[in-house]
């Protein structure tokens, strides 16, 4: 496995594994507990080094989940949670989005507490909150991180311009958003940020949540749990208009013996060096699938062709409903 480096010193594996779906909470979980803690462990011994929850999957059942599956390894791997979302009022409508530095202080002990460890390797913002400066935000980690209670602060689906302030007071690692061939809007203004400022990029989504993988069509029934049934994507007009992409992804992997999902991700890996997307999956073939992925070197000729094959298709569908999107790019 290639090893990767997120900011300026936090090196993980090339391909991580994004572990939403191994509890409930995001739809039903397809095995038992100890099945997932299997794929974990067996996603270690490929290499995977990088594991990502958050303490609203769940909400808080997955970080169980990860603690307890990545408790014998832990010396061997690099564990990423998140806070901001509030279960109760504290004084606003719950579920909601809650930064104070009061309320991250005290939801990071639940963190550490539900993964059984001393110290959250990387610790990241889930969304930002419009009634708490990111500065306040950013010394809320600070101290954390002088605490020695958190590594490395990261941000999910922030903006250039909120990147920025928050660096400014405690240097972010990495920002966690969606990016993918059919999501490629962090290329305006967010890629380049981050280069500037020397900050990694965790795409989350990277297979478009199973559609790129090719596992999902027209007649694909969603699971009442299941929040992609919620998705304007996934609506069966958009999903019907969408596929035309899987096809082509599909007969461009073909030619070069790999899967449509293997591309997706290698496309992602070949963008930049400091790129590290965490596919997420509750099956250990698709883990061993997915790291395939980081032997597969595009050429330049075939990012061209694939940003060409992209183009012919106008994706269909908000990623989000309206209401959830506002909360992105803050």
């Amino acid at each position: 496995m290639q090893i990767r480096k997120l900011g300026n010193n936090l090196e993980v594996s090339a391909i991580g594994l994004g572990c939403m779906r191994m509890s409930e909470g995001h739809g039903p979980v397809a095995g038992t507990k100890e099945e997932m803690i299997a794929v974990m462990r067996g996603a270690v011994d490929r290499g995977i080094t990088f594991f990502d929850t958050a303490q609203v999957y769940g909400p808080f059942l997955n970080e169980e989940v990860v603690g307890e599956g990545l408790a014998p390894v832990r010396d061997r791997v690099v564990i990423a949670t998140k806070f901001g979302f509030s279960r109760t009022p504290h004084g606003r409508p719950a579920p909601g989005v809650d930064s104070r530095p009061a309320y991250i202080k005290e939801s990071v002990e639940g963190s550490l507490r539900r993964l059984r460890i001393e110290t959250i390797d990387l610790l990241y913002q889930h969304r930002v909150d419009p009634e708490v400066p990111i500065e306040d935000v950013a010394g809320a980690v600070k101290d954390l991180i002088q605490a020695g209670k958190v590594r490395h602060f990261g941000l999910s689906e922030a903006g250039a311009g909120t990147i920025r302030r928050a660096h400014a007071v405690q240097p972010v690692t990495a920002l966690q958003s969606e990016y993918s061939l059919w999501w490629r809007r962090p290329e305006e203004d967010v890629l380049p940020t981050l280069e500037e400022l020397g900050i990694g990029f965790v795409p989350f989504s990277p297979l478009g949540r199973g559609f790129l993988a090719g596992s999902i069509d027209e007649n694909t029934q969603f699971h009442k749990q299941d929040n992609r049934g919620s998705l304007p994507r996934f609506a069966p007009d958009a999903l019907k208009a969408n596929l035309p992409l899987v096809d082509l992804l599909q007969a461009f992997a073909a030619a070069r013996g790999a899967t449509t999902a293997q591309v997706a991700l290698a496309w992602l890996l070949a963008q930049k060096p400091w790129i590290v997307p965490i596919p997420g999956t509750t099956k250990l073939a698709r883990v061993e699938e997915n790291i395939g992925a980081v032997a597969l070197q595009l050429s330049p000729g075939d990012l061209r062709d694939l940003d060409s094959l992209v183009a012919r298709i106008e994706v269909q569908g908000g990623r989000y409903p309206e209401e959830v999107e506002r909360m992105t790019n803050r």
